[in-house]
């Protein structure tokens, strides 16, 4: 697919694309510019919790995160290794619907027993394994400014 394409547009046009993964917001599930993720065009249906989605950010900036609230007017979203959810993304933001992604060569479903595990155990664990990984965060930022501060010593 060009770059010139939007997404929403062949969406519209195709009804469904594969595109490779950029970013490290979906790992474990799907790792950077190795896995591929299959998304279906949104229809007016609503999604439902655990639906990893394609949206649309101010300024053309697309993200595939993960739904881990409904509410009326909108979703709760968060990428599987993100520690900050996120409000205000309503329907029409979202353009498209993970049905699957390719890891290795070979294709797996939303619809697979252990995804659907892997999903709910995932967002489940949230509790637990958010303040991990905000301490590891944390413990980078010290690292990095102790290194710099060695480094400006040494020059």
């Amino acid at each position: 697919m060009s770059a010139a394409v939007k997404y929403e547009d062949y969406l519209k046009k195709h009804g469904r694309m594969t595109h490779f993964f950029r970013g490290t917001s979906m790992m474990p599930l799907l790792r950077q510019q190795k896995d591929h993720f299959i998304v279906k065009a949104k229809g007016s249906e609503r999604c439902r919790k655990y639906d990893v989605v394609l949206y649309r950010r101010p300024a053309d900036k697309y993200v595939l995160h993960r739904v881990i609230g409904v509410l009326e007017n909108g979703y709760v979203i968060r990428g599987d290794n993100c520690t900050v959810k996120e409000y205000g993304i309503t329907d029409s933001d979202i353009i498209g619907v993970m049905t699957g992604f390719l890891r290795a060569g070979k294709q797996h479903s939303v619809d697979e027993l252990w995804y659907k595990l892997y999903s709910r155990v995932w967002v489940a664990a949230a509790p637990v394994r958010i303040p991990f990984m905000r301490l590891r965060q944390l413990a980078g930022r010290i690292k990095r400014f102790f290194q710099r501060k060695d480094n400006a010593g040494n020059g």
